[in-house]
């Protein structure tokens, strides 16, 4: 399985990369960072370069996505969305191997 990407998050990743001028192959870094108040935080950033050796790489939607094997371990299986309301906006995760996520959403424990 892979980091699934919506059609709406893949949407907003593009009008980003646009907005911003980035470069052509700008991808979409989704990985795990130690920390947060539940053990384990997410993170999204951009990148032009990947390691074929320890990157996985999925497209979705017209946007390419990478993610380092280590995360993988954690994120398989994993949906980001992008959620637009009066009370939040912003990238949201719904992973199903996280057994405890914190309030905000933005870390998790497996």
């Amino acid at each position: 399985m892979a980091v699934l990407v919506s059609e709406k998050a893949a949407q907003e990743v593009l009008k980003i990369i646009q907005e911003q001028n980035l470069p052509a192959e700008t991808m979409l870094r989704v990985g795990v960072a130690g920390g947060g108040c539940s053990g384990f935080s997410y993170s999204l950033t951009f990148d032009t370069k990947h390691d074929d050796l320890a990157d996985d790489i999925y497209e979705c939607h017209g946007v390419k996505v990478v993610v380092d094997r280590k995360s993988d371990l954690y994120l398989d299986g994993t949906s980001v969305d992008f959620y637009d309301g009066l009370e939040k906006r912003g990238f949201v995760f719904n992973n199903p191997n996280a057994t405890k996520s914190c309030g905000c959403g933005s870390s998790f424990s497996v």
